[in-house]
C-alpha cells in the first residue's frame, strides 16, 4: 500500500507533527518498506491512515506487520496500530491498540458513552508492553487478533510481539457515529515522548490484515 495519508493528532501533546511516507527498499523484508518519517515538537503525535477496501460484514480480524526502529526511536513514546471499519448501519467500529511507552503496557479504545454521544479513551491493560525496550535496528512481529458483534462491542483478544503472546480477552463498546462512507482504514501513528522538538524515522513492512 503505497497511499498512506499523513495527518498530526490534535489528541497529542500541545505542539505540532509532520510526516512524509516513501516505499524503500531498505531495510527491508519483502523488498518494499513503506518509510514514515515525522518531526515532533511538544510530545505531538502524527497520524498515517490508508483505506484498503470496503467490508462490512467481516467480524474477526488479525493484524500482522513488522516494524522497523533505528536509532530516531529514543524519542517515540507510543507506537498505535488500528483498524476502523464501517458497518451496514453507517457506524465506526474502532480497534484502537497501542504500545504504551508511559505506562509499559498494550492499550486499547473504548467508547465510554455512546455512539452519538462518543467518548473515546485509552485505557491501560495488564499486558507488558514499552516501545522504549523494542531493540533498535532490528524487525520486530506484531499480531493482534479481535473480533466485534453487530452492535460494535470490540473483544481485545490476543497480542504478540515477537512471537510471545499476551492475553487480553476484554470487551468494550467501540461503535462511533463518524458519518464515513463504507471503508476499512488501517492507522499507524507514533507520539513523541518530548518536550521539544525531535523526529524519528520507523519502518513497516508485510503488513497483512486478515478478516473473516
Amino acid at each position: 500500500m503505497d497511499n498512506w495519508i499523513a495527518a498530526a493528532d490534535p489528541a497529542t501533546g500541545s505542539g505540532s507533527a509532520t510526516g512524509a511516507t516513501e516505499l524503500i527498499s531498505s531495510p527491508s523484508l519483502s523488498g518494499n518498506t513503506m518509510q514514515f518519517s515525522t518531526n515532533y515538537s511538544d510530545y505531538a503525535g502524527e497520524l498515517y491512515y490508508t483505506d484498503f477496501g470496503i467490508d462490512t460484514t467481516s467480524s474477526n480480524f488479525v493484524y500482522d506487520g513488522w516494524v522497523y526502529f533505528d536509532s530516531s526511536s529514543s524519542s517515540i513514546a507510543n507506537l498505535e496500530m488500528d483498524m476502523n471499519q464501517v458497518l451496514p448501519n453507517g457506524d465506526t467500529v474502532i480497534f484502537g491498540f497501542q504500545c504504551d511507552g508511559w505506562s509499559g503496557t498494550w492499550d486499547y479504545t473504548e467508547n465510554t458513552g455512546t455512539p452519538t454521544a462518543f467518548v473515546d479513551r485509552w485505557i491501560n491493560t495488564t499486558a507488558a508492553c514499552n516501545v522504549k525496550k523494542w531493540a533498535q535496528n532490528a524487525w520486530h512481529h506484531v499480531q493482534i487478533s479481535y473480533s466485534r458483534d453487530d452492535v460494535g462491542d470490540v473483544n481485545y483478544q490476543s497480542v504478540w510481539l515477537d512471537g510471545n503472546e499476551q492475553q487480553i480477552n476484554i470487551t468494550v463498546p467501540s461503535a462511533f457515529k463518524l458519518g464515513w462512507a463504507p471503508a476499512l482504514i488501517t492507522n499507524f501513528q507514533m507520539d513523541s515522548n518530548a518536550p521539544g522538538s525531535a523526529s524519528s524515522t520507523v519502518y513497516l513492512d508485510n503488513l497483512t490484515i486478515s478478516r473473516w
